[in-house]
């Protein structure tokens, strides 16, 4: 079979570029090797920046996003139990939905017509630095995707960054020493809005997925296991690293779902090899604690959709040229305010006392600055 482009990976990333590609007439296929069901379970965050919001519009697929999501004017910060609110709305005129991952995922699966191939096996990319295509297995057959180019939407652990060899990449990396142990329980937040706590036991995340799902989560050892965790241990450590007074409003109840995730900082480049492109978190990793992974995936995805448009329907390389440096900007600024998200809110044992000082002056100079607060507000929201 023959397609424009291929797109590796049926995840928001590759189902926005997709969408994106269809609307404008470009002939696309999505190859995933895993089931629909399997990528709808994937637990992810939920913080949509502005221009996300914006292409989920472009794309057509907000209408339940604008009826369920939850607008946000800021966020909460709280070091050792002294709060610190954050204005997004008065501080720089914008706001954060929070609408869950899967959620994006469900209504780009909805709305997507174009063909979408899962439980694909063994997906290959080939030949892309000349006549690129794609080869899979599905139900014993072999099949083989001739295309003009291949978008490696597939996540960190993909084929299409692995196919790249190994002098042409140049990684970056940073591995923290600690994840975090999040749960998923069916009660309502804890408050209106995020609230992002540094304690001396560790950091801890008031979040939500809707006004009757909330989603928390507390820094643990890199070395934990989720089944030493009961929830009642959770909800004491939890509230330990709260101020007292959200401690006491917290409103726990049994685990819908438990995991730890990992932390780490992770950028490839470049993010062009002839006509494959990694986007996505084939291309970045970023802590949570920004909320930047899933808003970093879809800017990548639109900027890559304008540039494949413009290079199969205008004629021009110009976009496909500019693509790896235009992405990377954004992307390094994104890594910078997580890292900085990170060393603020985060224990670091190795740092000692001096270290915790220095995190309790950073927040002490960020209470008491407006230009400090709107650069957080310009980071958190995308806007920088």
């Amino acid at each position: 079979m023959r397609h424009q482009v291929a797109i590796i990976g049926a995840g928001p990333a590759g189902l926005m570029l997709g969408r994106l590609l269809e609307q404008a007439g470009v002939d696309a296929v999505i190859v995933e090797r895993r089931s629909p069901e399997y990528v709808l379970g994937r637990i992810r965050a939920g913080v949509l920046e502005p221009g996300s919001v914006a292409l989920m519009d472009r794309a057509g697929a907000a209408a339940r996003m604008h009826r369920e999501g939850l607008m946000h004017d800021g966020c909460e910060l709280s070091f050792d139990g002294d709060r610190l609110r954050l204005d997004f709305k008065a501080l720089i005129d914008q706001r954060v939905m929070v609408y869950g991952q899967t959620e994006v995922t469900r209504d780009l699966m909805d709305i997507h017509t174009g063909p979408v191939i899962y439980d694909a096996e063994d997906v290959t990319p080939h030949d892309f630095d000349a006549r690129p295509f794609v080869t899979y297995r599905k139900d014993g057959t072999e099949h083989r995707i001739d295309c003009d180019f291949i978008a490696g939407c597939d996540g960190f652990h993909g084929i299409s960054r692995a196919s790249v060899p190994a002098s042409a990449l140049r990684i970056f990396e940073r591995v923290y020493p600690f994840g975090w142990l999040g749960v998923l329980v069916d009660q309502p937040p804890v408050a209106d809005e995020l609230i992002y706590a540094h304690h001396e036991r560790g950091f801890a995340l008031c979040s939500q997925r809707s006004a009757s799902r909330s989603r928390y989560y507390v820094q643990v050892p890199a070395s934990e296991r989720v089944a030493d965790w009961s929830d009642t241990r959770f909800w004491d450590e939890l509230r330990a690293r709260l101020n007292p007074d959200t401690a006491e409003a917290l409103r726990t109840g049994p685990s819908i779902e438990k995991s730890i995730a990992p932390l780490r900082s992770f950028v490839a480049e470049p993010l062009r090899f002839g006509r494959l492109f990694l986007a996505g978190d084939a291309a970045h990793i970023v802590p949570p604690t920004g909320a930047k992974g899933l808003n970093l995936a879809l800017s990548d995805v639109g900027m890559l959709a304008d540039a494949l448009i413009e290079a199969l329907i205008d004629r021009s390389d110009a976009g496909i040229d500019a693509y790896s440096t235009h992405v990377l900007g954004r992307i390094w600024k994104a890594e910078r305010f997580s890292w900085w998200m990170t060393s603020l809110l985060h224990t670091f044992p190795e740092t000692g006392a001096f270290g915790r000082r220095i995190q309790r002056a950073e927040f002490d100079y960020l209470a008491g600055s407006r230009y400090a607060q709107q650069s957080l507000a310009e980071n958190y929201t995308g806007t920088f």
